[in-house]
């Protein structure tokens, strides 16, 4: 179940030092995306690129996104509406946009990716860059805050590595 924290009182103070840099760098380069805002898109998403992990608690806020727009399940016309969705509204401010980088992170957050041998899984740097893109484009279906996506996502993170 999502946390949907308020954003005015959601803080990251009980973060360690890495995670409060995610979340801060996602918030400004989710923020930027939301306002078409090109020029903070960039600075943005190059302190999103030196955030350690921050790809996996991205991808963990997408799938949590994708399962709460989806409670029935996704299919594949499901995921290209998203796909096509989210390149539609980037196209006119963002042009760089990779549709397929897109879908492997759609699929990446699915647990459904598998890259063949002449597919090599996109860096940290596409991550970064088109991550926010998507996750910007979810909530505005969802019309919630992204700081309870990214506390619920930071809870997976710490789930997951206490049980590894």
């Amino acid at each position: 179940m999502v946390c949907h924290a308020d954003p005015v009182t959601a803080t990251w103070r009980d973060l360690p030092a890495p995670a409060r840099e995610i979340a801060a760098a996602a918030t400004a380069a989710v923020d930027a995306a939301r306002d078409r805002d090109a020029e903070a898109y960039e600075p943005a998403v190059e302190r999103l690129t030196a955030a350690d992990r921050a790809g996996l608690v991205l991808g963990g806020v997408v799938r949590l996104l994708l399962e709460e727009g989806h409670p029935d399940g996704l299919d594949g016309d499901d995921v290209r509406q998203v796909l096509e969705r989210c390149v539609r509204s980037v196209l006119p401010w963002w042009p760089q946009v990779d549709p397929h980088v897109l879908l492997v992170l759609l699929a990446s957050s699915l647990g459904v990716y598998d890259p063949g041998e002449d597919d090599a899984p996109p860096g940290p740097g596409e991550i970064a860059r088109h991550a926010p893109l998507l996750v910007a484009d979810l909530l505005a279906v969802t019309r919630r805050p992204l700081p309870g996506y990214l506390a619920a996502a930071f809870a997976e993170v710490a789930r997951t590595e206490l049980h590894d």
